[in-house]
């Protein structure tokens, strides 16, 4: 039904439609920028004939395309209908970008799903000479085993039919994904996999959720088209509501799903194990939510245990986490169908259902401290560290296997000679903690997947796994004891540019077998700014991140379609200074509008944080933990943004001798490729603290600069 946005008696008024591009937008406009928005609408909405306000451009590919007049500097693009009063706003951008985007596209109707669509005209023109170039070297065509009829049979149209014909090469439709409607790119993805016709259209309609095939389809319909595309396009009904749409919380926007994502998130069923990639602010951990949601729904008439775990490493994610899935699930039978904890916790409650008692666990500082007091030459950090890197994580259990381990990665060499040494040490280390009804926290993840594997127990039907690349090889042996293999068993999402400890793993070894015809990778962050991913992704240097499981991960084609501010980098000259010019900046954020739970401030070292959130208490500005739900300016350590997402981000004391953290560097002359992986981990963290931002990024330092930061 078609809401129209203002009525007055009998005169007919414009009807707007907002595109969900625009929302996001709209969010990041400064707040001037904003009122200059709604004053816009409201007088575009209050007037009969609206299209007086809009202006017709020259050369547009589309000729009902308008823009609308924001001030000087920012217009609005509009989609005008030719006959009827329903307009639909789609973008907000800067004046030059307003035209050169308004001009180049052309929307259309897929005339089997009767959905909006949009093409980039203006690239596929060249492009089409480029393929009729390429197609003359060779008669072989891709799609050659389709017929026309059967093309269009699944919304192929006759305007795109004739670039298909073009087409010799895999690598030719992979270049045409960001210039196609999504829909038809996806029908001829599946069939260049080799799916049939039949095929095609059953995996298109899974991933149009509930979308139904209409029974006759307009082709100059644009209220019938929007609105079947509620994923993309909002009708918006009355000047209240569009108030509440411009204004949501950032909560809101956190879980907000786009089509790319929606189409992973909400296909149907995956025939195993499945990993998504891609790289920060792709929105890997919405499409993981998402995707439990989905599969919650199947259980909404069932008793008994929550048959779907969603997990990370991470304490303060997890809560994050659960917050999400409390917004995007508001039934309550179907709610409890999805427990959210962190791995930690799983392995603890198993381990305590099979002893009796809660297991007392050793955090890493205790547990190197009783290493300590074995008394070996090699110290207590070491043997905790060959205990978890090698022992635990390649499942070693006698001491012919512990002759036989490699040892790729630790940082001091350890002759074979020595190694039966080591191994009595170890051997007393686990006496002493069973002595004392202890364990650490990986052996007690090795011991619940030993206990699970036993008992041939599965307490869960599938299991969600968040921020992948941190977790250690004993965490995968448990997930894949706790979930029996089959049909959506495990979901994972990961990025190794993220990964910020350093455990290695081989998931394959720990049973986790994901092919590669099972891996999605996303590249379009809808999280940060391109000018915020171009800065940040120089953080990472020249080195290539670590394999998941074979499947290497790179940043190619990692952009951004949102575009802001760079990145402000300063230099103080005394700690002090640096808290306080932090201070003037997050006051001004919150000058302009921004929440204070949107905003956060991140630190290598929690002194540091510490001493920025005493110079906020004292200037009268609340604030809480990095992961906590609590009002506030989030502050914390690097490792605590992990998972995280804000509007404005500063990341203070990005400084020589810090970035890197000296502790965490191993010698050069002790093991070089030791030293090299170390300092990768440290630009990945550094590189996750600066991508939790969306809009605004404060890189700040007293003294050096880190030899991190571009120059």
């Amino acid at each position: 039904m078609t809401r129209r946005l203002v009525s007055t008696g009998r005169v007919a008024v414009p009807q707007l439609a907002i595109a969900k591009d625009f929302l996001d937008e709209h969010a990041r406009l400064e707040k001037r920028v904003q009122k200059a928005v709604a004053a816009a609408i409201t007088k575009f909405a209050e007037h009969t004939h609206a299209g007086a306000h809009l202006e017709k451009l020259r050369n547009a590919r589309d000729p009902r395309i308008r823009t609308i007049r924001i001030d000087r500097f920012w217009r609005g693009v509009v989609l005008a209908p030719e006959s009827g009063d329903l307009y639909c706003l789609l973008r907000v951008l800067p004046h030059d970008e307003a035209i050169a985007w308004a001009t180049s596209r052309k929307f259309t109707v897929n005339q089997v799903m009767g959905v909006l669509e949009v093409r980039d005209e203006a690239a596929l023109e060249p492009m089409e000479r480029a393929l009729e170039s390429a197609a003359e070297q060779t008669p072989k065509r891709l799609f050659g085993h389709v017929g026309d009829r059967e093309l269009k049979a699944l919304g192929i149209d006759e305007e795109i039919l004739p670039i298909v014909r073009l087409l010799t090469r895999e690598a030719h439709l992979d270049a045409l994904q960001h210039m196609l409607p999504p829909l038809q790119y996806d029908v001829l993805v599946a069939l260049a996999a080799g799916l049939t016709v039949e095929q095609t259209w059953d995996e298109i309609s899974k991933n149009l959720v509930d979308q139904e095939r209409p029974s006759a389809v307009e082709p100059d319909d644009l209220a019938a088209a929007i609105s079947r595309t509620p994923n993309q396009v909002a009708l918006v009904d009355g000047p209240e509501e569009l108030a509440k749409i411009l204004q949501p919380p950032f909560m809101l926007w956190r879980i907000f799903l786009h089509p790319m994502q929606r189409r992973i998130a909400y296909r149907d069923s995956y025939p195993g194990s499945i990993m998504v990639t891609g790289g920060a602010g792709t929105g890997k951990t919405v499409t993981a939510v998402h995707r439990a949601a989905h599969l919650a729904r199947r259980y909404a008439d069932s008793d008994g245990p929550p048959p779907i775990l969603m997990t990370t490493s991470m304490t303060l994610l997890t809560a994050e986490l659960g917050r999400q899935l409390d917004q995007l699930i508001d039934d309550p039978a179907v709610r409890p169908r999805v427990e959210v904890t962190n791995i930690d916790r799983v392995a603890s409650r198993i381990v305590r259902e099979r002893i009796g008692r809660q297991p007392d666990v050793l955090n890493k500082r205790d547990l190197v401290g009783l290493a300590d007091t074995i008394g070996t030459s090699r110290g207590g950090r070491f043997l905790v560290d060959e205990w978890e890197q090698v022992l635990l994580a390649q499942d070693i259990r006698d001491l012919d296997g512990y002759l036989k381990a490699r040892r790729k990665g630790r940082h001091q060499v350890l002759p074979p000679a020595e190694r039966p040494n080591v191994w009595a040490a170890l051997e007393q280390l686990r006496e002493r903690l069973a002595a004392a009804g202890q364990w650490s926290f990986l052996q007690i993840a090795d011991d619940a997947a030993r206990y699970l594997a036993e008992d041939a127990g599965h307490p869960y039907r599938h299991i969600i796994v968040d921020e992948a690349q941190d977790l250690h090889p004993v965490h995968w042996r448990l997930l894949r004891a706790a979930v029996p293999k089959g049909p959506d068993d495990l979901f994972v999402v990961g990025d190794p540019h993220q990964r910020v400890w350093q455990h290695r793993v081989s998931m394959r070894s720990t049973g986790v077998n994901i092919t590669g015809g099972r891996t999605r990778r996303l590249t379009m962050s809808y999280r940060t700014t391109q000018e915020i991913l171009t800065w940040a992704v120089r953080l990472l240097g020249l080195a290539p991140a670590d394999e998941l499981d074979g499947w290497p991960d790179s940043l190619d084609g990692y952009e951004s379609p949102m575009h802001g501010r760079r990145p402000l980098v300063r230099r103080f000259p005394t700690e002090d200074a640096e808290c306080e010019a932090v201070t003037e900046q997050v006051r001004a954020w919150i000058s302009d509008g921004v929440e204070p739970g949107a905003i956060a401030v991140a630190a290598r070292e929690n002194r540091l944080a510490d001493r920025v959130a005493d110079h906020l208490h004292r200037a009268g500005i609340e604030t809480t933990k990095a992961g906590a739900h609590d009002a506030g300016v989030r502050v914390g350590s690097m490792h605590a943004m992990k998972g995280l997402e804000f509007q404005c981000v500063a990341v203070v004391g990005v400084r020589a001798g810090l970035v890197p953290h000296p502790r965490e560097i191993v010698a050069e002359d002790v093991d070089p490729a030791a030293h090299r992986e170390s300092l990768q981990r440290e630009r990945c963290v550094l590189y996750v603290a600066c991508t939790r931002a969306r809009d605004r990024l404060h890189v700040s330092y007293h003294g050096a600069p880190s030899p991190f930061l571009p120059r």
